[in-house]
């Protein structure tokens, strides 16, 4: 048996720059944050049958791989020749469709562990290009780069993309007293609301590609921002972070009009009355978890949001990014 665990991440800068309709055209600029919230995954090749079977909200057993209907887990098996005798369990502390990149989540903890069943050695480099080309070229997902890369490094992580696609990976130089005060004054709650991301993305991508002045100025703005929100937080200037977080939300409202709604907007007026410098919902939009960045008034922005229906997200920073917790894989696979 082979568990691989694989961290979700939260986006503080440059979000959406990643997706290849941008970066093809300007080059994309993300800074994100890995968080020690998990998928689990769970590989096993069982004895005494043939059977592919993998458990997730639901479970499927099926004797052909063509038969699989959980997308990546077949395509996954597929790029790595594994065709029968395979059991795949997955476990996550957050659910699907929040916003928090789950599915190349899974991604890079599946190919992670595959990788170790096989006994194959690749760099964390190669496991996030792989994750990506599963999930954007093989798949045809509505997707960027910024979830596999910062699912396998963890860590505060700087990701800058050329219009080629190459990326190249750094850790962001942040003390340890400045990410303890960013991880205690960035809060985050689920909204209760899930939603699937790639209408969202696909009609992102589709402005840009189709050069609309207000999305594609937007986005610029988004890159610009993230940037100016890395110096911030290298710098120990948290308080432009949090400015700089209000800022981009203005400009991410621009996108789409599924990004927000009545709702949302009330639940940001409310933390911005008890003095929060920014906030945004993560990921695509629409959903998801709401995250705030307030240096005062924590107690009352958390009643606040407990008061409306919302639960806090409670996390610290990973710096592991994917791992593999246990290999007891005594076959050549």
């Amino acid at each position: 048996m082979i568990i691989t665990r694989t961290p979700f991440r939260i986006t503080l800068g440059g979000g959406g720059t990643d997706l290849p309709a941008y970066y093809s055209q300007y080059g994309g600029f993300v800074f994100s944050v890995a968080i020690n919230k998990y998928m689990f995954i769970s590989l096993n090749r069982p004895i005494l049958d043939d059977l592919i079977r993998v458990k997730y909200t639901i479970s499927e057993t099926v004797e052909q791989l063509s038969e699989l209907k959980h997308e990546i887990a077949k395509e996954a098996l597929q790029y790595m020749g594994i065709f029968n005798s395979i059991e795949i369990v997955s476990m996550a502390d957050i659910p699907a469709g929040t916003g928090l990149a789950s599915s190349s989540v899974y991604t890079v903890g599946l190919l992670n562990g595959l990788h170790a069943m096989k006994r194959n050695y690749i760099s964390l480099q190669e496991l996030a290009e792989e994750a990506c080309d599963l999930e954007m070229n093989k798949l045809g997902k509505p997707v960027g780069k910024q979830d596999q890369y910062i699912a396998t490094f963890g860590g505060l992580t700087v990701l800058n993309i050329q219009k080629d696609a190459t990326v190249n990976v750094r850790s962001a130089n942040v003390s340890t007293s400045v990410a303890d005060d960013l991880q205690r004054n960035m809060m985050i709650f689920f909204t209760g609301v899930t939603r699937n991301s790639d209408s969202i993305l696909l009609e992102q991508s589709t402005k840009v590609k189709e050069k609309d002045i207000k999305v594609t100025e937007s986005m610029h703005a988004i890159k610009e921002i993230g940037k100016k929100s890395l110096e911030a937080v290298e710098s120990g200037n948290l308080t432009e972070f949090g400015k700089l977080m209000d800022e981009h939300w203005q400009h991410k409202k621009k996108i789409s009009t599924k990004m927000s709604n009545a709702k949302f907007d009330d639940l940001y007026d409310t933390v911005k009355n008890l003095g929060a410098l920014g906030a945004k919902i993560s990921g695509a939009g629409g959903g998801g978890f709401f995250t705030v960045y307030a240096e005062s008034n924590h107690s009352d922005i958390r009643k606040s949001m407990m008061d409306k229906g919302l639960r806090e997200l409670r996390y610290r920073i990973d710096y592991e990014g994917t791992k593999v917790l246990v290999n007891l894989f005594n076959n050549q696979g």
